[in-house]
């Protein structure tokens, strides 16, 4: 990953990496000398579009947080394809419970856009937490989270259909969204959602066919929402 891309550096060196992270849930109750001490163990990192950030195996020194631009995590399969497992955007983290296991990436991590990330240092959050209970239990809520999605992304695959998923995907882009844009791309956005890409298109026809939605390239305008949400169950 790039840590010199000179012109995005100069175009983001305004960004105030400890007002920042305070914006953040997991910051937003620390003090200020709380808040100095992490951002002065916080880098900034930069990567391109299709640039992995991190790989398989890699040792896990810290977290990351996406400032802009989208990231997405899979696995490589032994026949060389991807199984993307989630796309994270501005303003969320990964790589937290890797940190506190102390074992190294079980997945890769590779730009979906030009992405600007803050790096937290492992033994930086370790010290915090041993000083503040607050930030220990915004640690434990994050991990939560992340693993609430994880159940709920198992029984949707188990138990609801192609076009469920790929409607439940569009309706938590937003609070009742008018348009959702496909950054991340089809096939990603198809690997995630545990389909193929064949399949994805079939689902984006059915829905368009039932007057639901439109596509325009990567953009879907939801046409009837309420009609999506019952198609959706």
């Amino acid at each position: 990953m790039k840590e010199n891309a000179s012109a995005r550096r100069s175009t983001h060196s305004g960004i105030r990496v400890r007002e920042f992270l305070g914006r953040l849930p997991m910051f937003s109750e620390m003090e200020a000398a709380e808040l100095e001490r992490i951002a002065a163990h916080t880098r900034s990192a930069y990567a391109d579009k299709g640039e992995a950030i991190v790989n398989q195996g890699d040792p896990c020194t810290g977290f990351h947080i996406v400032v802009y631009g989208q990231v997405a995590l899979g696995f490589n399969s032994p026949h060389g394809g991807e199984k993307v497992v989630e796309i994270i955007g501005p303003g969320q983290s990964f790589g937290e419970a890797l940190m506190f296991l102390g074992r190294p990436y079980l997945v890769f991590a590779r730009a979906l856009a030009d992405t600007m990330l803050l790096h937290v240092a492992r033994h930086c959050v370790l010290e915090e937490i041993e000083r503040s209970p607050t930030f220990a239990r915004r640690m434990l809520s994050g991990l939560s989270r992340r693993l609430h999605m994880l159940v709920k992304d198992v029984e949707a695959y188990s138990l609801r259909s192609s076009t469920e998923r790929f409607i439940g995907y569009l309706l938590r882009e937003g609070e009742a969204p008018a348009e959702v844009e496909l950054s991340a791309g089809k096939s990603v956005i198809a690997s995630r959602l545990n389909m193929t890409p064949e399949h994805f298109s079939r689902v984006l026809h059915e829905l368009q066919q039932a007057g639901l939605i439109e596509v325009r390239g990567r953009t879907v305008r939801i046409v009837d929402l309420e009609g999506l949400r019952r198609y959706g169950g």
